[in-house]
């Protein structure tokens, strides 16, 4: 049976990147030697290396405004250290929106003052703060664009006279927005552009090198960058599979389509759980995230009968964060429109009986 995977991550991708990666385990492009066993030395992996940082410039619409491309390792985890050891001097921003949000406060207050500019903690995360006031000095504002446990979005990223700083975990690559709005942002990449494994990283370079502390070198953008993101050996798998992932976004036609193929999907299962008396979403409806739909069942006592009508219906991964309960479909760009309607009909099913 066909399997829907709506995990939140490591998460779903397209079924011709997973042939090429399989492909290429077995042997890369006639070398004679597979892609895990190639060193990250030689003209092959660098070549991979280098069309990967390329295409997400281009992708991203930054090439040529200053901007440079890592893959580096440790996660989002580690960018929420890295962040504020190479850009926090006194005071730094932070929008808190979610779990994510809150450990990247919880890292950043080591080495500095945090501004808790807005917060969403008093309604569970279920929304996107709207009415707040950003300092003109602070060192950076950071916000998390996509709350994946909760299911919001920024769907307005906010003009400021400071650095702006993001955490794009879950929704990097899913929508034709101004990046250069951004002096620096990081994604995971195995929410939606890869295997896990290994992060992407966007700078401007002229935001580095104003903090006074001593970093390590393996915390150090600047060092990354001029090693090209090989200071240390590579992720060479997770790199070269999310280089097939951006060579599969550049054949839909880019960010702006793959936006209006993953609002169409978004559109549909927010129209069931809106109209299935058997659902109710989570999220505030001006707030509710193309990436992840969240929602309840309005009588609890009937989750075992739907969750059984789901694993029959091949659907997987829909179970919601303990922090929400209910369920959680996570909609990113590899997943087929044709998975959303299987669930939304087992929803319209699970209604009639």
């Amino acid at each position: 049976m066909k399997k829907h995977n709506f995990s939140a991550g490591p998460s779903i991708l397209p079924q011709e990147v997973m042939e090429q990666a399989a492909k290429a385990v077995q042997e890369l492009d006639g070398t004679g030697l597979s892609l895990i066993e190639i060193s990250h030395r030689s003209k092959e992996f660098i070549a991979i290396m280098e069309e990967a940082c390329e295409r997400a410039l281009k992708l991203l619409d930054l090439q040529g405004k200053g901007y440079k491309v890592l893959f580096l390792q440790g996660g989002a985890s580690l960018q929420f250290l890295m962040v504020a050891y190479n850009l926090l001097k006194e005071k730094a921003g932070y929008i808190n929106t979610g779990a994510w949000a809150s450990k990247a406060i919880k890292e950043a207050s080591f080495f500095g003052e945090i501004a808790e500019i807005a917060s969403s903690k008093n309604h569970n995360f279920n929304y996107i703060p709207k009415s707040y006031h950003i300092p003109t000095d602070l060192d950076y504002l950071h916000l998390t664009t996509n709350n994946t446990i909760f299911g919001t979005q920024w769907h307005q990223i906010p003009n400021t006279s400071v650095p702006l700083v993001a955490d794009m975990s879950s929704d990097i690559f899913s929508r034709g927005i101004d990046y250069s709005k951004f002096d620096l942002f990081y994604a995971g990449a195995q929410k939606n552009m890869g295997p896990a494994g290994t992060t992407l990283v966007v700078i401007k370079e002229e935001v580095l090198g104003q903090v006074s502390r001593a970093i390590p070198s393996m915390l150090d953008y600047r060092v990354h960058i001029s090693k090209e993101s090989m200071f240390n050996t590579p992720p060479v798998f997770a790199v070269y599979t999310s280089l097939l992932n951006l060579r599969w976004l550049e054949k839909q036609g880019g960010l702006k389509a793959i936006q209006e193929i993953n609002e169409a999907k978004a559109k549909l299962i927010y129209n069931e759980i809106d109209r299935n008396t058997c659902f109710k979403g989570f999220a505030k409806k001006e707030d509710r995230s193309l990436m992840n739909a969240t929602f309840n069942l309005t009588d609890e006592s009937t989750t075992e009968t739907f969750n059984v009508m789901c694993t029959e219906a091949g659907i997987s991964g829909l179970k919601g964060h303990r922090s929400v309960g209910g369920y959680r479909a996570s909609i990113y760009n590899a997943m087929p429109i044709e998975s959303v309607q299987v669930l939304v009909d087992c929803m319209q099913t699970f209604e009639k009986k």
